[in-house]
């Protein structure tokens, strides 16, 4: 006997874990799953991603069913496309592309270099870009008489930051 052992073959190696993570779905810019270029039509699976939808620490966006099974997912833009928005009392209630709805987290919002709204959803956890529509409903809530522009809601004032 030579001594070498043989790698046991029960072990996948972490490079080729990572090629198997790649699941050729996207999301596209208006909050879509494509999978290799086809829409999911499927209802079912639609939602099923949404629920999965999920990102790691390190910024990549994943489809997670638990903490060590996942996989990527490409995203064009946003993850979530804010389709809708309308006040609530002193809350504005916003209705996403995976059908939710959740309350506006309005310390983060943001505005990018083209004029378009984003926020945080799902906790924090995940970027939602404001359709046109949905960010209608916030423009009246704007005061730009003083810079920075600032959201104005329930007596509160957040100014409305560059998109990083």
């Amino acid at each position: 006997m030579s001594g070498k052992t043989s790698p046991d073959p029960s072990v996948i190696a972490p490079e080729m874990i990572e090629r198997l993570r790649r699941s050729g779905i996207r999301i596209d810019k208006e909050g879509e799953f494509q999978h290799e270029g086809a829409p999911v039509r499927h209802e079912g699976l639609r939602q099923a991603l949404f629920r999965w939808l999920d990102r790691l620490d390190d910024g990549r966006y994943i489809l997670r069913l638990d903490a060590a099974r996942f996989a990527y997912v490409d995203v064009d833009d946003t993850p979530l496309v804010v389709r809708g928005a309308r006040l609530d009392g002193e809350r504005v209630l916003l209705t996403l592309s995976d059908g939710a709805e959740e309350t506006l987290a309005p310390e983060t919002l943001s505005v990018d270099p083209a004029g378009i709204m984003r926020c945080l959803v799902r906790e924090g956890r995940l970027e939602a870009r404001l359709s046109t529509a949905a960010a209608a409903v916030l423009v009246d809530l704007v005061d730009d008489s003083a810079a920075p522009p600032a959201l104005v809601l329930a007596g509160r004032r957040v100014v409305l930051r560059p998109h990083a």
